[in-house]
């Protein structure tokens, strides 16, 4: 007997709707000979194959587990204080400064959705131990002027570790890309996190790295943990690096479903905020009901909004039936 209940399309964790590519899937599988031996004691392969590819020294990067992994490691390198971030954000953020110890300084985002990036300079005080700043931003997928953030960056001080979070930098238009090595030139206190979890489709195999400079870097580096980065990883990278226009393919798929649908929901009238990421911020109240009702898992939030993942026509035709005939006093923050 066909089962009547609606399909379930779990969109909670902005994930890559597609499997890794062939060639990623290819070399990992070679690596399975070797999982009875361990992999470095501290990584050293995985941390030059991405300053060969980022143009920068092997010293100058940190590597972990995903983008959350490293950014644990920095905090727990930063001691006590508090860590100044805006709200909503991605939920890692408020668990691991509890874990580590931090302060949560939450400021609320800005009346168009943006981080208000006065704000975040007005919460920097002598106890300040890290500010965290989302490029494009988690959950609304905004993304912040490349002259604001230079701005902002010579705004705060020197003193006070500055986390650029570019989780998502790979849906950017290269235009909104910001000069990765111009600015930690200029900014000692600069600290940018990536991952291969989002558009490289690698989230199940935890692969994050961070890019700094001297005795900051140092610091997270001390935080690495023993044979902490799997064999796997090492050769996923590899190849994913030297697939990069199936990579485009992909992200360039990506966003033009995002941006369909994107248009299919504003023409019902809910103001979706323009998204440079591979997830589609859908403002409340309402919206995280309807979706749970219709079967759709999203990323609640309590004023009832939702975040949802991207890619995947099918989940996308079912977001738009669940919300076509849902009314009510939307929020604009576009």
């Amino acid at each position: 007997m066909r089962d009547s209940a609606p399909a379930l399309f779990d969109l909670g964790l902005s994930e890559n709707p597609f499997p890794p590519l062939p060639s990623i899937m290819t070399a990992v599988s070679e690596t399975i000979g070797q999982a009875n031996r361990y992999p470095e004691f501290l990584p050293q392969r995985l941390p030059r194959m991405i300053a060969e590819h980022l143009g920068v020294g092997a010293a100058e990067v940190v590597v972990g587990a995903g983008a959350t992994g490293v950014a644990m490691q920095v905090m727990r390198a930063l001691g006590t204080g508090e860590l100044v971030t805006s709200t909503p954000t991605f939920d890692g953020y408020p668990l691991m400064a509890e874990m580590a110890g931090l302060s949560l300084v939450p400021v609320p985002l800005d009346t168009a959705g943006d981080q208000d990036l006065p704000a975040l300079r007005r919460a920097v005080n002598r106890r300040t131990a890290l500010m965290v700043l989302c490029r494009p931003h988690n959950p609304t997928g905004t993304v912040l002027d490349t002259g604001a953030v230079r701005s902002f960056l010579a705004a705060i001080p020197r003193r006070v570790p500055v986390l650029l979070d570019e989780a998502y930098v790979e849906f950017l238009a290269p235009a909104d890309r910001l000069d990765l090595r111009a600015l930690l030139h200029r900014h000692a206190n600069l600290l940018i996190l990536r991952t291969f979890s989002k558009a490289y489709g690698l989230a199940g195999l935890r692969i994050g790295y961070c890019v700094g400079r001297g005795e900051l870097i140092e610091r997270i580096r001390a935080q690495q943990l023993p044979f902490g980065i799997g064999t796997a990883a090492v050769a996923a990278v590899r190849a994913a690096y030297a697939a990069d226009d199936e990579l485009h393919s992909r992200v360039t798929h990506i966003n033009t479903e995002r941006e369909a649908l994107r248009n299919t929901l504003r023409a019902c009238g809910i103001d979706v905020p323009a998204s440079h990421a591979n997830f589609l911020y859908l403002p409340g109240p309402g919206v995280a009901t309807a979706l749970r009702r219709a079967g759709i898992r999203a990323k609640p939030y309590p004023d009832g909004s939702a975040r949802i993942t991207v890619g995947d026509p099918a989940a996308g035709r079912a977001v738009h039936a669940a919300l076509r005939d849902l009314r009510g006093p939307w929020r604009q923050i576009d």
